[in-house]
């Protein structure tokens, strides 16, 4: 016996008057307890590239709550450079955090992987001898050609960066904030 099946009529899920779906609400951010105030150390070389991240940073960390009025830029001729200035803006205690922002690429007198090695260790101890954190968006790609198609990549790896080192400067500094009120309190 042939039986036909009958679909079940599908009444339409879409409104007279469509409604543009709402968008998600932006993430609510911690408010620092104290005023904050960052040195941006960027170098020179490539900049059209480098400056991708001080870009982006500045828009992430004003949406967390540091205006960019509290953010001082800094421009070093290459990325060796970075951590004397990083070093020198650290010791004024004027700034609560340092970001620093550069491309290490072949060429020149050293090798890529000994300078970004040295400018990463370099950071690393300005920040442990000062105890005013030292972030790095200090980046060497394992290749890099003076093309278009490598210049548009880098640019957005560059603002991706910058991104992520504005939420880990404000992460850090809330959990900087909250550590040392603990010390000051005798909690820890």
């Amino acid at each position: 016996m042939n039986q036909t099946v009958l679909e079940p009529e599908v009444k339409s899920q879409i409104p007279d008057n469509p409604q543009p779906p709402e968008q998600p609400p932006a993430p609510a951010h911690p408010r620092f307890a104290k005023p904050q105030r960052i040195a941006f150390v960027q170098a020179c070389w490539h900049r059209e590239v480098v400056q991708e991240a001080r870009i982006a940073f500045l828009a992430e960390i004003e949406a967390r709550h540091v205006p960019r009025s509290a953010v001082d830029f800094f421009e070093v001729p290459g990325s060796f450079e970075i951590p004397l200035h990083a070093q020198i803006l650290a010791k004024t205690r004027r700034y609560t955090a340092i970001v620093a922002a550069g491309l290490v690429v072949d060429g020149g007198i050293y090798r890529h992987e000994f300078v970004a090695d040295t400018v990463i260790k370099a950071l690393m101890d300005v920040q442990l001898r000062t105890e005013v954190p030292v972030f790095s968006a200090v980046l060497t790609p394992q290749q890099f050609h003076e093309s278009s198609v490598h210049y548009d990549f880098f640019r957005k790896h560059f603002a991706i960066k910058g991104v992520e080192v504005a939420e880990a400067c404000a992460e850090t500094l809330h959990s900087l904030e909250r550590l040392r009120g603990q010390v000051a309190a005798g909690i820890v």
